[in-house]
């Protein structure tokens, strides 16, 4: 194996790997991609001619992770409940190049914000917005004309601007804000639940059908706030919390007599939460234990 071959593909897998998890939404299914991008750059006879092995690669993955995420779309459609993507949980044991990986915004917001477009919206809009790629290259990626895919990117703007502007909050406010939460989640004081909220607030959990999960998005502080109070009731002193960046920003591992339950991630505006996002699912908690 030409070891010159083997560095420019190493040298491009972090991004590789970002495209395909922000395409599809599952670590799994990102490292399937980027193997099997591998092998067909190992089969490629062509390698020493390209131009840019960088653009090569990446229209492999793109191009693999649209028509995985073509199949992907149609089971969510029948997915019990809200489907949530993979949470990734950086601890500070990882390397800084599995940190690299993940450049840019993959919160759980961002991630949600996405399954609003298609899957060829999805790549470009990701490969322009995100990796910054020119027209030309996208085009490539896609299999499409330059005006089609700026056309493409200037409809999934459209999608993706329903989103209200989010007031960006400090670090400290975040977590002094994490904080607030878990004591008043381990009381299970509802009126002290309901003030961290912001009235429109919502709240999605992904159980997959395998663990117990709300099914329908709940909605509003007072909803949540009892939500929250019911579960302080049924597992009390049996459930704690540990600090961990979840999908880039700070959340929370929630742990059942030490064992790790869920994930939480949260959106944070205007010194409210707005957003809380539980992952549930066994099958997508496996390398968050």
């Amino acid at each position: 194996m030409n070891d010159t071959f083997t560095t420019q593909f190493h040298q491009v897998r972090p991004r590789l790997f970002g495209i395909a998890y922000r395409m599809l939404g599952s670590r799994a299914d990102a490292d399937d991609a980027v193997q099997d991008a591998w092998l067909r750059w190992n089969a490629n006879d062509t390698r020493d001619t390209l131009v840019s092995s960088d653009a090569w690669l990446v229209t492999v993955v793109t191009r693999l992770c649209i028509d995985r995420l073509r199949s992907a779309l149609l089971e969510r459609e029948a997915y019990p409940g809200p489907w949530l993507a993979e949470p990734i949980v950086t601890r500070a044991a990882d390397l800084p190049e599995s940190r690299l990986e993940l450049a840019g915004d993959i919160s759980m917001a961002f991630m949600l914000m996405l399954e609003r477009l298609g899957p060829e919206e999805r790549a470009v809009f990701l490969l322009h917005e995100v990796f910054d790629c020119d027209y030309a290259d996208i085009a490539s990626a896609v299999g499409k004309t330059e005006a089609a895919c700026r056309q493409l990117l200037h409809r999934a703007r459209e999608r993706v601007r329903a989103d209200k502007p989010r007031f960006a909050v400090s670090d400290a406010t975040h977590l002094e804000l994490l904080g607030r939460f878990v004591t008043a989640a381990h009381s299970g004081e509802r009126a002290q639940l309901a003030q961290l909220f912001a009235r429109d607030a919502t709240f999605r959990a992904d159980g997959g059908g395998k663990v117990s999960a709300t099914i329908n998005v709940v909605r509003g502080a007072d909803k949540i706030a009892r939500f929250f109070e019911g579960m302080a009731r049924k597992y009390g002193a049996a459930t704690t919390f540990e600090h961990a960046i979840i999908n880039g920003e700070a959340g929370l591992l929630r742990l059942v007599e030490g064992r790790l339950d869920s994930t939480m991630s949260f959106d944070i505006d205007g010194g409210r939460i707005v957003a809380i996002y539980l992952v549930r699912n066994p099958d997508k908690l496996l390398r968050a234990s």
